[in-house]
C-alpha cells in the first residue's frame, strides 16, 4: 500500500469530509501528545482549550473543521470547542480530554454545531488506514490552500508524517496553519515537546506569506510507539525535515503566489539572528513584489537586511541569486558584480533562492515565502463574502 503521509505512521487511521467551505477532519491514533500554539494575544477558543487539554500530554484522536475558526467566540466559543471533543470521543469511543480540536475559518463567527455533530458522526464509520483517507484529511482542512499538502519521512525503524494546512495569514510564530504530525516512534513527553518546538522554530516560524499572525495555528505531534523506542538524536532530525517539508508547501501556496521564495542567510553571529534577517527579507512587500515581476531588484534584499535589526559591516556582505539549479552572484565582498540579465532569466520558474553572507559569523537559517500577487488582493478583498 502506497502511503503520502500520515497513514504512513503505525497506528494511523483518518477521514474527512467537505461540504462547500465547510469540512471535517478525524484523526484516531493514540500515544504521547505535544503541541504547539499562535503566539497572537487573541487566541481561538480551541486554542485555549488546548493549551489546557495537550498538558496531559497524551492524545487519542484529533477533530478538525474547516469554513469557521471558532475565534474571538467567548465563552459559547470555549464551550463549542469542548463540544467537538465529545463528539469526536462519543464516535470513536475514546476519553474526551484526550481528543485534539482545531478550527480554521472565518474569524468572530460561532461553529454550526449541529453540522459538526453529523459530519462527526458521518465519518467517524469511515476512518481507516489508506492513501484515499490521509488525502481527504487534508483536503477537509483546507480553506483557501489549492492543492492538499502531505509529508513523509522514513528512516530506518521510524516514519514521521504529518498533513497541514495554510495559504494566507502567514507570518513568523506560526500562521493560519494546522498541523497534524505523527510518528511511529516512541518518544518520552519531554523529549517530543523539546523536539517539536526546535522543529517550529526552524520550520514553521520561517513561513511568511503575508506577515499577519493568526489567531488559530496550531501544530500536534502524536508519538503512537508502535515501532518501539528510538533514540531523541536521531527522531529530532526527522521531525524537523517532516515540518520542513510541510512548511515549504505553506510557502509555495500562498495566496495568489505565483513562485516560492527561499532566502538563506549565512555567516550571521547567531542563528536567531540569521533568522531575523531572513524572515524580514521573506515578509518585505518590495522584495515579494519584484520577484513577481521578475525585476531583479536586488538591492531591495540588502535594503531589507539592513533594517532587520541585525549588526553587519555592509561593505562586507555578499548576495547570490538561484533558481534551484544554477547560482548567480550580484555582490561579492560588498563589491557590486550583478549580471542584470543572468539574474533575471534566474527568477523565471516558480522558484526564486536569495542566498545572503553576512560575513560576521558561522550561523546560518533559511526562511520561506512567496510572492505578492494582485490575486492577494482579490482573495482577501473578498474573503467573507
Amino acid at each position: 500500500m502506497s502511503f503520502r503521509s500520515i497513514c504512513a505512521v503505525k497506528g494511523v487511521r483518518a477521514y474527512g469530509v467537505k461540504e462547500g467551505k465547510f469540512g471535517l477532519a478525524l484523526i484516531h491514533a493514540g500515544g504521547t501528545a505535544a503541541g504547539v500554539f499562535t503566539e497572537n494575544l487573541v487566541k481561538a477558543a480551541p486554542i485555549e482549550f488546548m493549551r489546557k487539554q495537550i498538558k496531559k500530554g497524551r492524545l487519542e484522536a484529533v477533530i478538525a473543521n474547516s469554513g469557521c475558526a471558532n475565534a474571538y467566540t467567548g465563552k459559547r466559543g470555549y464551550n463549542d470547542a469542548v463540544s467537538m471533543s465529545t463528539f469526536a470521543g462519543s464516535a470513536l469511543g475514546v476519553e474526551p480530554d484526550c481528543v485534539g480540536v482545531a478550527s480554521t475559518g472565518v474569524i468572530g463567527r460561532y461553529l454550526d454545531l449541529p453540522l459538526i455533530q453529523r459530519q462527526c458522526n458521518q465519518i467517524a464509520i469511515r476512518v481507516n488506514r489508506s492513501e484515499e483517507a490521509e488525502n481527504l484529511a487534508a483536503e477537509a482542512i483546507m480553506t483557501t490552500d489549492t492543492y492538499p499538502k502531505h509529508a513523509l519521512v522514513e528512516r530506518e525503524g521510524f516514519n514521521v508524517a504529518g498533513i497541514t494546512k495554510g495559504s494566507g495569514m502567514i507570518a513568523p510564530n506560526m500562521g493560519t496553519m494546522l498541523a497534524f504530525i505523527y510518528t511511529d516512534a516512541e518518544i518520552d513527553p519531554k523529549s517530543l515537546s523539546e523536539a517539536l518546538k526546535l522543529a517550529t522554530r526552524r520550520t514553521f516560524n520561517r513561513v511568511v506569506v503575508d506577515g499577519d499572525m493568526s489567531t488559530n495555528d496550531i501544530a500536534l505531534c502524536t508519538a503512537t510507539g508502535e515501532s518501539g523506542k528510538v533514540n531523541p538524536v536521531e527522531f529530532s532530525p526527522a521531525l524537523e525535515e517532516c515540518c520542513r517539508l510541510l512548511a515549504r508547501q505553506i510557502a509555495a501556496d500562498g495566496e495568489g503566489a505565483t513562485k516560492l521564495i527561499e532566502v538563506t542567510v549565512t555567516g550571521a553571529p547567531k542563528e536567531d539572528a540569521a533568522a531575523r534577517v531572513a524572515r524580514t527579507i521573506i515578509e518585505s512587500p518590495l522584495v515579494k513584489t519584484a520577484v513577481y515581476g521578475e525585476d531583479p531588484n536586488w538591492g531591495r534584499v540588502i535594503a531589507a537586511a539592513g533594517r532587520s535589526g541585525v549588526e553587519f559591516d555592509p561593505n562586507a556582505i555578499s548576495l547570490w541569486i538561484s533558481d534551484g539549479t544554477g547560482q548567480y552572484p550580484l555582490v561579492r565582498s560588498g563589491e557590486i558584480i550583478a549580471d542584470l540579465k543572468k539574474a533575471k532569466e534566474t527568477m523565471h520558474g516558480r522558484k526564486v533562492i536569495f542566498i545572503l553572507d553576512l560575513a560576521a559569523g558561522n550561523e546560518e537559517a533559511t526562511a520561506w515565502g512567496c510572492d505578492l500577487t494582485e490575486r492577494y488582493v482579490e482573495i482577501n478583498g473578498r474573503y467573507t463574502t
